[in-house]
């Protein structure tokens, strides 16, 4: 049995924005995700050594700054990526329910 049941009378609205932008993220993931570690691993090899082992701390903010840009990076394309969901769900097919009487309801049976 199922539970949803699709109406014979809707239509799908046509694809749009949404579905190129769906095509786009896995890139959009990647080019965000690879630029700012590339930066970062880059910084971290060739910052001078020191004696005592100690780091330059304005490297390593600089490298901070880049691992949080990119979990900032990876929220935005999950984010975008549940509304593009969202929109492809919603301009899908109509489906409804089992209906059942309303006891409270203005219409007599």
């Amino acid at each position: 049995m199922s539970w949803l049941k699709k109406d014979p009378n809707s239509i799908r609205s046509p694809a749009g924005l949404e579905w190129r932008i769906w095509k786009k993220l896995p890139l959009i993931l990647l080019v965000g995700t690879v630029v700012p570690l590339l930066l970062a691993g880059a910084t971290w090899f060739f910052s001078p050594e020191q004696p005592d082992g100690a780091r330059d701390p304005a490297i390593m903010r600089f490298e901070f700054v880049m691992i949080g840009l990119v979990i900032l990076h990876w929220t935005l394309v999950l984010t975008v990526a549940i509304g593009c969901a969202i929109v492809m769900l919603m301009k899908g097919p109509n489906y409804k329910a089992d209906s059942y009487p309303m006891p409270d309801s203005d219409e007599p049976l």
